[in-house]
């Protein structure tokens, strides 16, 4: 088979993909595949159970992508427990070939390889491509294990008909390379749906500095920013996160650190261009110092203080008047502590924002630092959709699904 990295989806490029190699005569089929994708640019690493070095011997996998590849729970010289660091790495799984054997300690929860325990620890994707005998691909056992697979959210390729290694004609052949590379794109477009979005988001309270050591500032602490960049990079998106704040950084996001509202205005706007959304979920402060002491102020030298403050520029309405802003959907954050639905509206309005959330920042449950929200989602339509308290990354999954609905409808 001719390698051919052009038959490798786009989306499917240097996303890291893990191969696990069962023990049947078409495991010789899946080095074609390894260097398809290597080729490609997808990041490959190969595990392969006993049986499946029986067919093909791990260094021509090793050859194929350049990585280590992975045959034993216990290594030596890798991580202390590969199946862990597999799981974890992995962001999209193909088990292939599938033998009656695989698929039924798949089926069964085993952990007894590295590949059952790998499959067991991870949370991506999993695409099965079986591979057997005629007799053994209809028989009942094997079917009900590929149903409850399919019911546990596995993807099956089913099985093609044709010249079997038996002899025999008939289904359990392996699925052709376009089949399988067509349904790994799927899988990882499942639950990679802003896969090709470039989302830009703005996190934290701003802090206006009046000294080199003072500064005006607010309760924000950034972690709804955070929440939302984080489960846009596990959708597959493109995320730039300009924010104030500190928190563990999730792979796949761009933080760009800043501390006033003008470095958030002067970063934000030039990483707007190609952005498909932007959700500005910071605390912008309203008013900065006019002027900023160059040494610390002594109090012993003031024994009072009048600060006075200049009006910071409106982030939110600037950005969206752009021209770089048009067409791209904008989600806004307004705290609130009383009346909230109107001056939600009044706000979503002022500031052309397709969208914007509503909170009740006198509620110490949800609040500043909390790592719970609730709220009211009103939309430029007028629609309003309310969320009971829940956790932010919750949140911020279910206000990703309307954004990207209303995405889909502009489009249309």
């Amino acid at each position: 088979m001719p390698i051919d990295p052009a038959s490798v989806p786009k989306s499917l490029r240097r996303r890291h993909v893990l191969l696990c190699v069962g023990g049947g005569i078409a495991a010789y089929k899946t080095a074609d595949w390894a260097s398809q994708l290597t080729a490609a640019g997808v990041a490959l690493h190969v595990a392969m159970t006993a049986s499946a070095q029986r067919f093909v011997g791990s260094s021509t996998y090793f050859g194929l992508t350049g990585n280590p590849v992975f045959t034993d729970l216990f290594s030596p010289t890798g991580p202390p427990e590969p199946h862990v660091w597999l799981s974890d790495w992995a962001e999209l799984i193909l088990v292939a070939p599938a033998t009656a054997n695989i698929i039924a300690r798949i089926a069964a929860g085993e952990a007894s390889d590295i590949v059952t325990a790998t499959l067991l620890a991870s949370r991506c994707p999993i695409v099965i491509a079986p591979a057997m005998s005629d007799a053994m691909w209809s028989s009942a056992a094997v079917q009900h294990n590929l149903a409850l697979l399919s019911e546990r959210g596995m993807h099956i390729v089913p099985a093609e008909s044709g010249r079997l290694a038996s002899g025999h004609e008939g289904f359990g052949r392996l699925a052709s390379t376009e089949r399988v590379f067509r349904e790994l794109q799927t899988a990882w477009l499942s639950t990679h749906d802003l896969a090709g979005i470039r989302v830009l988001v703005s996190a934290g309270g701003t802090r206006e500095p009046i000294d080199p050591v003072r500064f005006i500032g607010n309760s924000s602490s950034g972690k709804m920013g955070f929440a939302i960049a984080q489960a846009a990079a596990l959708r597959g998106a493109e995320v730039v996160l300009v924010s104030t704040a500190s928190h563990p950084e999730e792979t796949g996001v761009k933080v760009i650190p800043v501390n006033t509202a003008a470095e958030m205005l002067e970063a934000l706007t030039r990483e707007l261009p190609g952005t498909s959304m932007l959700i500005m979920a910071a605390a912008v402060a309203d008013y900065r110092p006019t002027h900023v002491a160059a040494h610390k102020i002594k109090k012993d030298a003031h024994p009072s203080m009048t600060i006075e403050l200049t009006q910071n520029p409106d982030i939110l309405a600037h950005i969206t008047s752009l021209p770089e802003a048009k067409g791209i959907i904008t989600l806004g954050f307004a705290a609130e502590d009383t009346d909230m639905l109107e001056h939600g509206k009044k706000k979503r309005e002022a500031k052309g924002l397709d969208a914007i959330f509503v909170n009740d920042v006198s509620r110490s449950d949800i609040a500043f630092g909390s790592d719970y929200n609730e709220g009211s989602l009103i939309l430029r339509s007028g629609e309003i959709h309310s969320f009971q308290r829940r956790e932010k990354k919750q949140l911020a999954d279910e206000l990703l699904n309307v954004l990207r609905d209303l995405s889909a409808n502009r489009n249309a």
